[in-house]
């Protein structure tokens, strides 16, 4: 095992005189082209081509000497220092941090970056950092080849977005170039690069910026609350909207960052716009041109992002990107049908009959879903005379795919 590991962050400047001392001493060094050409590597030492950072691990863990990794920005912000560190490879590492690529990228656009969510696009998580873009309004993505700026414009279809492109930070060719999402699919991209992704609302109505104490987005903005009641939305709510059956629905599907969540017949907004408040993004859909400017409404009211798209359903499904988890508010068995043909994860609807409740069933069941049905009955209460004043009565389903229920 190699006597001793130090990981050296590099970010275009002057190496320090940590760095310069572990890099002088070293019988071999790691990195990629740029950083194997530095004039403080020595020219005795083994250089490994860093690609696939487990193979360099183990033949830095094979070494007999002194070690050093180098790597873009901080190691161990997203980088080397985690695969490093893993049990199997028994390295004990020191770190020689320098700026991440994150913070030059906000610092170049000359912007804070506290309330900015960090998400890594490879090609098996593109599709869920795309997500978080959609439902966020600053969002940093470190790219990699195959999830670059040109496929997150692509994936971006019909939301408009600002992407702030950094290119090749910290070397003689870096440029930071402003484009729209829609212009970003238009050019090839030099790597590596960061791109800032800015655009939509910034929060609810009438919130003041005070400077944000936790990074990323603020948990605490906006009301309490899985649910809201009917008065945040505007008033009355249809018989599928109400706050009982719509948490029961929210805690059935459980909508989350990095996920797209369907609303099918989104009524007033009320369900879209919780699932947006869990942090996912949501495309809310309905046939209803009323329906789509209340949705559109209450979010702007409560300062979330959704995709609203007017249409009926089915048909006009077959467009959209793949979702997460979906909620069926209207259009029954069919509608059912055509959704779980996209395999979703989690899919709930509801009924007013059990006769409709059974044929929604058998649907999911057909499509190799685990059903589950619960008969929900909420009664509100006046409680000044503790009357009845409301009782609304309703079959609720969910489906879950065995193999990607989690």
């Amino acid at each position: 095992m190699a006597d001793r590991v130090t990981v050296i962050g590099w970010d275009g400047s002057p190496l320090t005189a940590a760095a310069r001392g572990a890099l002088g001493a070293a019988t071999l060094v790691a990195g990629a082209a740029h950083h194997l050409a530095l004039p403080e590597v020595p020219a005795g030492a083994e250089r490994i081509r860093l690609g696939s950072v487990a193979l360099a691990a183990r033949r830095i863990a094979a070494h007999r000497g002194t070690a050093v990794v180098l790597a873009d920005g901080d190691p161990g912000f997203f980088g080397v220092v985690r695969t490093l560190r893993a049990p199997e490879f028994g390295l004990e590492v020191e770190v020689v941090p320098a700026v991440s690529s994150v913070a030059a990228a906000f610092a170049r656009a000359g912007m804070p970056w506290d309330d900015a969510h960090v998400v890594v696009a490879h090609p098996r998580t593109l599709r869920r950092a795309v997500n978080v873009c959609r439902a966020h309004t600053k969002v940093a993505v470190l790219t990699s080849p195959g999830a670059g700026p040109a496929e997150l414009g692509l994936l971006m279809d019909g939301i408009h977005r600002t992407f702030v492109i950094c290119e090749e930070l910290g070397t003689p060719r870096e440029q930071v170039s402003v484009v729209t999402s829609e212009k970003a699919a238009d050019h090839t991209w030099r790597d590596p690069n960061v791109v800032i992704v800015i655009g939509g609302p910034v929060g609810p109505v009438g919130a003041a910026d005070s400077g944000g104490w936790i990074a990323g987005r603020d948990p605490s903005g906006g009301p309490r609350g899985w649910s809201l009641p009917a008065g945040e939305y505007g008033g009355e709510l249809g018989e599928g909207e109400r706050e009982p059956l719509r948490t029961a629905q929210l805690a059935r599907l459980g909508p989350r960052l990095g996920d797209l969540v369907w609303d099918i017949g989104c009524g007033s907004g009320a369900f879209a716009t919780d699932a947006a408040r869990a942090g996912a993004a949501v495309i809310a859909v309905d046939g209803d041109h009323g329906a789509c400017a209340r949705t559109d409404a209450a979010a702007r009211r409560h300062g979330v992002q959704l995709q609203i798209v007017h249409g009926n359903a089915p048909h006009v499904l077959e467009n959209l990107p793949e979702p997460d988890v979906v909620r069926v508010g209207g259009g029954g068995a069919a509608v059912v049908s055509a959704v779980a043909d996209r395999r979703p994860q989690r899919i709930v609807a509801h009924a007013a009959t059990r006769d409709a409740a059974e044929l929604i069933g058998r649907n999911l069941t057909e499509h190799g879903y685990q059903v589950e049905c619960a008969l929900l009955q909420s009664v509100e209460l006046d409680t000044r005379a503790w009357t009845e004043t409301e009782r609304s009565v309703a079959f609720l389903l969910s489906g879950v795919l065995p193999a990607r229920g989690n």
